[in-house]
């Protein structure tokens, strides 16, 4: 998400520093909020950094780089400092502003304090992901285009934006859906809403998504002691706990009981059905944003704990690039990588010209091996950051496989009984007006979305391999589609890229890089991110299916 533009600069007096001013680890440095009203003409400027208009921009930028040094005294050497707030907000735009002359202006002026002796930060990554090379995602052209439209209408370009961009169509309904669900009018105050989000996040411990909607909840108006636990919200929305757990990790267990609990009208507190489907779309879309973060290996941004430094780098310490993991035989890695795209081609033409049906039962078989097949994940990683772990409960509650071999499942959903496209949408539209047209909007997007091409070929039909991914999320789910033979799903997601697509799906904290580069060798990474599109917002509907099945009877 992208957080709204123009925090403060302040100058401070020689020898004050911030709190945390010593490396981005401390959790103060983050929450901290600095008043607004004593920003003056510099407020004016940042905001005008955002202007469509260019010779606005200009007048900003020249504004901005008086206003820094005036607060770096250069008429009288030493006599003020940068605040904290201030550095980290230039580092920001030196690494992530699209514009050309505001990045290199902010690298110019943080240059500028560091030889009057200011302590400057530094980002500890270079690019927005730990798995991607940062030049596929700063090229010029049309990526390019959406990432400066998104800078000047939210003020900051974010991470998953610059990584998201990589597919521009999708991207624009990505904002627009995100736009709605945190900024639009609509049943639950502003606040309330990140603070949603953020105990959604939590809950996958994924900083990342904590940090952006801590700061959107403090910008909001919110309380800061609600960031200090869960026990400090109010008891509606500690009340959401249950249901947050379950659409987090297991949705197929969220019944019309767990409704009533919250909307019936003896409940205390009590939601009403407006608030509870904002709320269930906040969290749904937290969980599936969580995949994506964890799955294409963000880094943190550039002004978050753990993004930054103060210290210089160490030259003995110089980190090894975990863009390509290293191989001790990379030709016979391309050798093979090469082989894999040939084999999965064929595969596909073979699909597409099969002409003999299954029976129904076989089809029948075909989802139950599918969704019982036993796919290790990753190691589990250590214990989450406090700042993450104060807002869950029962943290042990966690994924597990919908059918395990041997044991009684729970009812398959049948997608002709309840789907998207005949249910779902039109119950959201109908409680939370537009949401149900910009999700379906999405869901069309990523599912029609190709460039026909995979790997080094073009002019290639991707149909049945992106219908594979959908499905497969959606049998780990328990939705199984009459229609569809599930053999398909074995013919063509190899055995790396389904452990991918599990982990990411069912316990996205443990990806991994070399998860990610085990499985389609020889693709783009822009083809990966697709793929991690596709696993987003099919986990997301699979969620949103359980629970709006669950409205639906608690309505009846």
């Amino acid at each position: 998400m992208a957080s709204k533009p123009v925090p403060d600069f302040k100058c401070q007096a020689n020898g004050e520093n911030a709190p945390g001013g010593g490396s981005g680890s401390g959790r103060s440095g983050h929450y901290q909020s600095e008043s607004e009203s004593d920003g003056g003409p510099t407020a004016k400027s940042l905001a005008r950094l955002c202007s469509r208009d260019e010779e606005e921009r200009t007048a900003a930028l020249e504004e901005l780089s008086q206003e820094v040094l005036v607060c770096l005294g250069l008429d009288r050497r030493h006599s003020a400092r940068l605040s904290k707030q201030t550095l980290l907000h230039l580092l920001r735009l030196s690494t992530s502003c699209p514009l050309q002359e505001v990045r290199e202006r902010a690298t110019e002026l943080l240059q500028t304090a560091q030889e009057q002796g200011v302590e400057v930060p530094r980002a500890l990554a270079s690019g927005p992901s730990a798995f991607i090379p940062a030049k596929e995602m700063l090229k010029e052209g049309p990526n390019q285009d959406v990432l400066i439209e998104s800078f000047l209408s939210l003020g900051r370009v974010d991470h998953v934006t610059m990584v998201m961009a990589l597919h521009p169509a999708y991207l624009s309904c990505f904002l627009r859906t995100q736009h709605a669900l945190l900024e639009l009018d609509g049943p639950l105050p502003r606040h309330w809403r990140h603070y949603i989000a953020l105990m959604a996040a939590a809950r996958h411990h994924c900083s990342y998504l904590v940090q952006q909607h801590s700061t959107g909840f403090l910008e909001a108006g919110g309380e800061e002691g609600w960031l200090s636990g869960l026990e400090h919200a109010p008891t509606k929305l500690r009340s959401l706990q249950t249901l947050n757990k379950l659409l987090a990790h297991r949705p197929w267990l969220i019944t019309q009981q767990h409704i009533q609990e919250l909307v019936c009208p003896g409940a205390d507190p009590r939601w009403s059905l407006a608030e509870l489907i904002h709320a269930v779309v906040l969290m749904a879309h937290a969980h599936s944003l969580s995949s994506f973060v964890w799955g294409c290996g963000l880094n943190p941004e550039p002004d978050h704990i753990g993004g930054y430094t103060f210290q210089p780098p160490s030259p003995s310490h110089l980190p090894r690039s975990p863009h390509s993991p290293a191989h001790e035989d990379g030709r016979q890695e391309l050798v093979d990588g090469a082989m894999e795209v040939e084999v999965l081609m064929k595969r596909m033409v073979e699909l597409q010209q099969q002409e003999e049906a299954c029976t129904q039962e076989e089809m029948v078989t075909r989802f139950e091996r599918e969704r019982s097949e036993s796919i290790p994940t990753a190691v589990v990683r250590g214990a989450p950051p406090d700042l993450v772990l104060c807002l869950v409960e029962e943290p042990e509650f966690r994924y597990e496989d919908f059918a395990p071999r041997g044991e009684q499942a729970p009812p398959t959903m049948r997608a002709q009984d309840y789907s998207w496209e005949d249910h779902g949408f039109s119950l959201v539209n109908r409680l939370l007006p537009d949401m149900g047209q910009l999700l379906d909007e999405k869901f069309q997007v990523v599912s029609n979305l190709t460039y026909h091409r995979m790997a080094m070929h073009e002019g290639v039909d991707t149909h049945t391999l992106r219908k594979a991914l959908w499905n497969y999320i959606h049998c780990l789910y328990g939705i199984r589609y009459d229609d569809y033979d599930y053999g398909s799903v074995n013919v063509l997601l190899e055995r790396s890229l389904k452990v991918y697509v599990k982990t990411m799906t069912c316990h996205p904290e443990q990806t991994t890089a070399r998860v990610y580069h085990a499985f389609w060798r020889h693709f783009r990474h822009s083809e990966k991110v697709h793929a991690n599109l596709i696993v987003m917002e099919a986990r997301l509907q699979a969620a949103l299916l359980y629970t709006l099945r669950a409205i639906t009877h608690y309505m009846r």
